[in-house]
């Protein structure tokens, strides 16, 4: 009687999982994220000679090659939020880079997470409202809540979260496999390096050393090992018969993790390579230049799979049915870094790149412990004593900064040659001015507000807010009101029991499941329980919010 019950129950989760999935007259597709840390397009398909990357080439050949995909900010958390979201930072309240970190150097230190308006939702809530099988494998960084994440955004979210896990194999996926031996931490140990010092390319706003080869180079031998867990990935989807439906995309989510490239709004930070496959839509091995930004990418996987995008979104879909018109700017920010305060906005179009620095008495390079890891820059500590730097190693190591930058990317594509003061370059600089004006009152720029302030909005009195149990609603013939509850009991069928917390904009998740980590169902709508009796738990979140306490109760249907 009890195996009968537990697979009644799992029947009816994948039954409800899956109602709009089998509603639909085609077979939809399948989507694979391969993502990873820290990298500029420093890959053979991009014209890269040293880069030994055959399977990232493969896949470039078998679908688009995107040419002017830029990220939100160039470091990762804020980014993230931005990406999960499909809205940018510092709209939602995610733009200073880990909050935890919050006066964590003072005598009073406080760890907050990022609330965002209460209508912000990941995409993949979307996604598995609409039938689709979520995971995440593993990393998150979303700002808004420390791991684990809110259980409504992913089905699984682990290191063995995998879309082979889905318990029906018709179930369409959305997976992300994110790969962190390319992260910035990875180039500090400088033995053992396998390519070729001399062959690197060295940019000129540093210095070329010794010491700076070889941490060029290290970064390329952990480019080599991305390209093998790429064709891995890649080769499990073939043997899983999965190639033909599923869309797959690469992608980084910010540049270079070296100094003047991670942190920095140039293009060294910003511009990332993108690749997606999707077999019978895409022309293999075409390329695609039009300007996308990271906050597009989750719009535009609800669009491929046929899930409306919400109007709230700011990223725009580049494919799918939803495909919006052609962005003219893209834009990024740094606010927070670690401890240490910055603020400065980017607007890149495709011939310039607008910077604008409200901090212009601070150093360029700004203090930030992490980055003292890095042996580029302390070469570059050690040269700027020894004042030994100079042409734009010097500049970039300057005491202070312009107000405003403006460079011609394609003239300049190591923005070096600062076009600001140059009268010649006048109207472009208003026009690009203009645009990030209009960008900061559009989108609500939150990094204008003091930090402390935007806390205590979101953590009144510095304490976290806490999302309300939610209730049992039931309606059976026994009560038709569709009164609250706290507890289960006994009806009669037909019933349909529904979940309600107070909280604003929180989100609700159940299981059947009474194991430890059970897979949370996000709910949608009102069960309708047949016959049997069920074990139910009941738990809600809002992003930045503690998660509810567990409602548990146990409905006997007749």
């Amino acid at each position: 009687m009890k195996s009968a019950l537990k697979t009644l129950n799992l029947a009816l989760a994948a039954s409800m999982a899956l109602n709009a999935f089998s509603q639909q007259p085609q077979k939809r597709p399948n989507i694979l994220w391969i993502s990873t840390e820290d990298l500029s397009p420093h890959l053979g398909c991009y014209g890269d000679p040293v880069a030994k990357t055959p399977n990232i080439d493969r896949l470039a050949s078998q679908g688009v090659r995107y040419t002017n995909v830029f990220t939100t900010a160039a470091i990762s958390a804020p980014c993230r939020a931005g990406i999960i979201t499909g809205m940018y930072q510092t709209s939602i309240g995610c733009m200073h880079m880990r909050t935890t970190s919050y006066r964590r150097a003072t005598d009073n230190p406080l760890q907050f997470t990022a609330v965002p308006p209460h209508y912000v939702k990941a995409f993949t809530e979307y996604l598995r409202a609409a039938g689709y099988y979520c995971t995440n494998n593993v990393k998150t960084d979303y700002q808004f809540a420390t791991d684990p994440v809110p259980a409504s955004i992913w089905d699984e979210c682990s290191r063995t979260a995998h879309y082979k896990n889905r318990p029906d194999k018709n179930q369409p996926f959305f997976a992300v496999f994110n790969w962190t031996g390319t992260h910035e931490s990875q180039n500090w140990n400088l033995k053992n390096v396998k390519t070729d010092p001399t062959r690197v390319k060295v940019p000129p706003y540093f210095p070329d050393t010794d010491t700076v080869r070889l941490n060029i180079a290290k970064m390329y031998d952990n480019i080599a090992r991305l390209d093998s867990v790429v064709g891995a990935l890649l080769s499990e989807l073939e043997r899983e018969g999965e190639a033909e439906n599923t869309v797959v995309f690469f992608w980084g989510d910010h540049g270079d993790g070296l100094p003047r490239a991670k942190r920095w709004l140039y293009d060294s930070g910003l511009n990332i390579p993108l690749i997606i496959r999707w077999p019978g839509k895409l022309k293999p091995g075409s390329v695609d230049d039009r300007l996308i930004s990271s906050i597009d990418f989750g719009p535009t996987v609800l669009s491929i799979a046929g899930v409306t995008v919400p109007a709230h979104m700011q990223g725009i879909p580049f494919l799918g049915n939803q495909t919006g018109k052609p962005r003219d700017a893209v834009y990024a920010a740094r606010d927070r870094v670690d401890e240490s305060y910055d603020m400065i906005r980017s607007v890149r179009t495709k011939n310039y790149l607008y910077i604008r620095n409200y901090y212009p008495n601070e150093p360029y390079p700004i203090w930030v412990a992490y980055l003292s890891n890095m042996p580029i820059y302390r070469e570059m500590l050690r040269l700027d004593a020894d004042d030994k730097l100079t042409g734009a190693q010097k500049a970039w190591f300057a005491y202070s900064r312009p107000p405003e930058e403006l460079y011609d990317v394609k003239a300049d594509p190591y923005q070096i040659n600062n076009l600001a003061g140059d009268p010649k370059f006048k109207p472009v600089l208003d026009e690009m001015r203009s645009l990030h004006e209009k960008w900061t009152i559009e989108t609500g720029d939150m990094g204008h507000m003091n930090e402390p302030e935007m806390i205590e909005m979101m953590w009144p009195g510095g304490k976290q807010p806490i999302t309300d149990m939610p209730y049992f609603i039931v309606n059976a013939p026994e009560d038709r009101s569709s009164k609250n509850y706290r507890t289960g009991g006994t009806f009669s069928s037909p019933m349909t029991l529904s979940f309600y917390c107070p909280t604003h904009g929180s989100s609700i998740v159940y299981t059947f499941e009474e194991n430890k980590n059970p897979r949370w169902l996000l709910y949608t709508g009102p069960l309708h329980l047949k016959p049997g009796t069920y074990n139910i738990r009941v738990k809600a979140v809002r992003y930045g919010y503690k998660e509810s306490e567990e409602l548990k109760g146990t409905f006997v249907i007749r």
